[in-house]
C-alpha cells in the first residue's frame, strides 16, 4: 500500500474520531522547499465539512497521525498546510521493495479488460511525411505505449487515405508529365516521387485558373472548371467503377509510397499491428449509411445527397454520401471504426490521433456512431494536438514548402554530430560508433522537444534549440543515463545486497531521490488518462535533476562507508532504470556511453 494511501486512511479516521465526521476525499501535494517535511496535508478543503480554525485543526489531525501511523514521525503547520515528516525507514524500506523490479511503474494487462485501439499516422498517399506527421506518430506511439504501461492491452493501427481526388491528382500529373519515371530510374524514394507530382499538378492547375480568369470567368468559376481537375474528378470516378487501367496505375504508385513510408517509420522508430486503408472502408461504410437511411438515422436530398442532421445535438447537418453516390471522409470513418471493432472484437475503445483542426469531424463521427448503435462510440476519443510550425512559417504541402521527416531526421543527426564534435564528449568512438551515436541523439532530441509539450498546444520547432546538453532536453536525459550508467561500470558492488536504516543513514539528497521515484507509478496512470506522453517527459526531467543534486552533493563511490558506496551504486542503477523505461514510453532510447 502507498504512502499517500496509508495517510487517507489515516487522515478519515483522525478526522472521524475528533470531529466525528466523514471526508469523502482528501488532499496532498508535495511540501515546499522551504518547510520541513515530506508531503503535505491541504487543510482548507475540509472546511466545509469541519468548522473552525485551520491551524488548530491540521495540530489536532497532526498529532492523530503521529501517535497511530509508524511512519509519521513529526510535523508542523503552516497556515491551512500541515507538513507530515515520514520516517528514514520507510523509504529505505520502500527502495527495498522496488529495486530488484526492471518495470517498476509498469502494471501487467488484464485480459479481462477490453482493449484499446490506437490510431495515428494515417498518411495520404499522395506526399511523403512531413514535420506534422512526425508529431503524429510521435504522439500516437507513445500513448500507445503509456496505455500499455498502465495495464491496457493496445493495438497500434493507422488507416492510409489510399483514395479521393488527392491520389488521382498526383496520378494524372504522373500520366501527363512522368515520362514513365520511378523511383528505381530516378534514385528517388517512391513517397517523394509521387509528391512531387501532387506538387506538379496543383502548379498546372493554377496556371489553368489564371488562364480561364483572362477569358472573362470568376475566380471560383476557374477554380471548378479548370479542365485539369475535371479529368481528375473523372478519374476518381473511373476508379470508383473498378476501371483497369486506372486501377493499375493506382496499385502502382501507391506500391512506391508504402515503401517509401516504411522507411521512414523504421528510421522514426514506429510500427504498427495493423493497416486499414479507406479504399476497402468506404465500402462498409456505404453498407451502414444504407442501413442508417432505413433506421432514420441519415435522410436522403432531393439531389440524391445523404446527410445526418444533428441539429438537435447542437451540431450542424453532416453529408455522407454525395449526390453521385461517392463516399465522404465522414463515410469511410464510419466503415473503418465498425469494421476494426469487427476485427478485434475485445476493443472497447478508440484513440484517434488527428490535428486539432479535424475537432468538430471527430465530434460528429462519434455522435453518428453512437446514433447506429454502438455500445463502445462512448468510449472513442480525439487526441487531438495542436500543429508544428517552424520559424520560417506554416507547411503547406501542395506548395511544396514542408519539412520532409527523411530530412528532418538526417538534419537531426547531422546537428548532434556538429554540437557533440564542438564538445569534444566522443574520445575513444569509432567512426560506426560515433553514427549510431549521433542518430540516438539527434531522435532523442527531436522526439523530447516534441513530446514534453502538452499535446493539444502548438509547437515552434526550432532543431538546434532542441539539442542542447544543458535543460529541459533529450540529450540533457541522455548525458545523465549515460553518466549513471560510468558510474555503474566504474563500482565493483552486490546489487542483491538488502540494506537498512540500522546500516546507513540516509541523507536528504538520497530521499528527495527516492521520493522522485516513488511518483512514476502515479505518472504513468496519469499520463495514461489524459493521453498525455508530457506528463512522462516532464517527470523524467524533474527525476534527472533531483540525481543531478544528489550527484553533486554526495560522494557515490567517495561515500565514507562500504554501506552507503553499495546504497548509492543501488538507488543510481535505479535511477537509470527508471529513466529508460520512461523514455522507452517515449520512444527513445538511451545510449551507454556518451
Amino acid at each position: 500500500m502507498s504512502l499517500q494511501v496509508t495517510l487517507t486512511q489515516a487522515v478519515k479516521q483522525a478526522v472521524s474520531s475528533i470531529y466525528n465526521a466523514n471526508l469523502e476525499s482528501v488532499e496532498f501535494q508535495a511540501t515546499r522547499k522551504e518547510f520541513a517535511g515530506d508531503i503535505t496535508l491541504v487543510v482548507f478543503p475540509m472546511l466545509r465539512i469541519i468548522k473552525g480554525n485551520p491551524v488548530q485543526i491540521g495540530e489536532a489531525i497532526g498529532q492523530y497521525l503521529v501517535d497511530n501511523v509508524t511512519d509519521v514521525e513529526g510535523f508542523n503547520v503552516v497556515k491551512g498546510f500541515l507538513n507530515l515528516e515520514i520516517s528514514a525507514s520507510y523509504f529505505v524500506n520502500f527502495f527495498n521493495a522496488i529495486k530488484s523490479e526492471e518495470q517498476f511503474g509498469f502494471v501487467n494487462s488484464n485480459a479481462d479488460n477490453k482493449a484499446v485501439m490506437v490510431e495515428y499516422s494515417s498518411p495520404n498517399t499522395n506526399k511523403p511525411l512531413h514535420l506534422g506527421h512526425i508529431r503524429n506518430n510521435l504522439l500516437g506511439y507513445s500513448v500507445s505505449e503509456i496505455l500499455k504501461a498502465s495495464g491496457k492491452k493496445v493495438y497500434k493501427t493507422q488507416i492510409i487515405n489510399d483514395r479521393g481526388i488527392h491520389i488521382c491528382k498526383s496520378m494524372l500529373a504522373w500520366q501527363r508529365f512522368g515520362n514513365g519515371e520511378t523511383p528505381e530510374s530516378t534514385g528517388l524514394k517512391g513517397d517523394k516521387l509521387v509528391g512531387n507530382y501532387y506538387v506538379k499538378f496543383d502548379q498546372e492547375y493554377k496556371k489553368e485558373i489564371a488562364a480561364l480568369m483572362a477569358q472573362g470567368k470568376t475566380e471560383e468559376e476557374a477554380k471548378k472548371e479548370a479542365p485539369i481537375l475535371v479529368e481528375a474528378q473523372h478519374m476518381l470516378q473511373q476508379w470508383e467503377a473498378g476501371d483497369k487501367d486506372v486501377v493499375a496505375l493506382w496499385e502502382t504508385m501507391n506500391g512506391w509510397v508504402y515503401d517509401g513510408f516504411n522507411t521512414t517509420y523504421k528510421n522514426l522508430g514506429v510500427d504498427f499491428d495493423k493497416l486499414y486503408y479507406e479504399s476497402q472502408t468506404y465500402l462498409l461504410g456505404k453498407e451502414f449509411v444504407a442501413e442508417g437511411l432505413k433506421s432514420g438515422v441519415f435522410y436522403k436530398k432531393d439531389d440524391g445527397s445523404v446527410w445526418c442532421d444533428l441539429t438537435e445535438d447542437g451540431l450542424d447537418e453532416k453529408i455522407v454520401l454525395r449526390s453521385d453516390g461517392t463516399a465522404v471522409y465522414m463515410t469511410q470513418d464510419i466503415g473503418t471504426a465498425i469494421q476494426r471493432v469487427k476485427d478485434f472484437p475485445d476493443v472497447g475503445g478508440m484513440v484517434y490521433t488527428v490535428g486539432n483542426e479535424q475537432e468538430y469531424h471527430f465530434q460528429v463521427l462519434f455522435l453518428i456512431i453512437k446514433k447506429l448503435g454502438f455500445d463502445w462510440a462512448k468510449n472513442l476519443f480525439h487526441l487531438s494536438y495542436g500543429m508544428v510550425d517552424l520559424p520560417s512559417g506554416k507547411m503547406k504541402s501542395r506548395e511544396g514548402t514542408v519539412v520532409d521527416a527523411d530530412d528532418l531526421i538526417v538534419e537531426m543527426a547531422d546537428t548532434a554530430q556538429t554540437i557533440s564534435e564542438d564538445l569534444g564528449k566522443l574520445d575513444g568512438y569509432s567512426e560506426e560508433e560515433k553514427l549510431d551515436l549521433y542518430k540516438t541523439i539527434g531522435l532523442g532530441a527531436l522526439k523530447y522537444y516534441i513530446l514534453k509539450v502538452d499535446p493539444k498546444k502548438r509547437i515552434l520547432f526550432d532543431p538546434k534549440e532542441s539539442i542542447d546538453f544543458q535543460g529541459n532536453t533529450g540529450p540533457f536525459i541522455q548525458y545523465t543515463y549515460a553518466r549513471i550508467q560510468s558510474i555503474l561500470r566504474k563500482a565493483n558492488i552486490d546489487h542483491e545486497v538488502t540494506l537498512t536504516t540500522d546500516n546507513v543513514t540516509l541523507h536528504d539528497k538520497e530521499r528527495e531521490l527516492i521520493k522522485q521515484l516513488q511518483l512514476f507509478p502515479e505518472v504513468i496512470q496519469q499520463a495514461a488518462n489524459q493521453h498525455s506522453p508530457a506528463l512522462i517527459a516532464n517527470y523524467t526531467y524533474d527525476l534527472v535533476k533531483a540525481f543531478n543534486s544528489f550527484y553533486q552533493n554526495v560522494s557515490i563511490l567517495g561515500a565514507d562507508t562500504p554501506n552507503e558506496i553499495v546504497f548509492r551504486v543501488q538507488l543510481s542503477k535505479v535511477v537509470a532504470n527508471t529513466i529508460k523505461n520512461a523514455f522507452g514510453l517515449l520512444g527513445i532510447e538511451v545510449p551507454e556511453r556518451m
